[in-house]
């Protein structure tokens, strides 16, 4: 398990990633358990570059809105007493976890 538990949770998700080269030469890529987690690219990195934007985004918001994310093995994002806490408020959200203390990050 890496020590940085959303590093963890997206690289994890990669790992898990199906790519599809198309008809016209490009790539598309998605995430089988992450609903909606899909993406496009001229090439297969292009593709893998915006599956993981795109992912990254889908954890943030997924978290903003209190979504039920997906349990990836030992990395999971859901709120527990006593493992990771999540504050939300508006666009900006606070984590504090037993790894790393608290941390803060503004959503636009």
């Amino acid at each position: 398990m890496l020590k940085f538990i959303l590093t963890g949770y997206i690289e994890n998700s990669l790992c898990q990633a199906e790519y599809d080269k198309l008809e016209d030469g490009t790539f598309s890529g998605r995430i089988p358990f992450c609903e909606g987690v899909i993406a496009f690219g001229k090439t297969l990195r292009e593709c893998e570059d915006g599956l993981r934007s795109i992912l990254e985004d889908w954890v943030l918001l997924g978290l903003k809105l209190g979504h039920k994310l997906p349990v990836l093995g030992e990395y999971d994002l859901r709120l527990r007493k006593g493992s990771l806490h999540m504050f939300v408020e508006l666009n900006r959200f606070a984590v504090v976890s037993p790894w790393v203390g608290i941390c803060s990050l503004t959503i636009e």
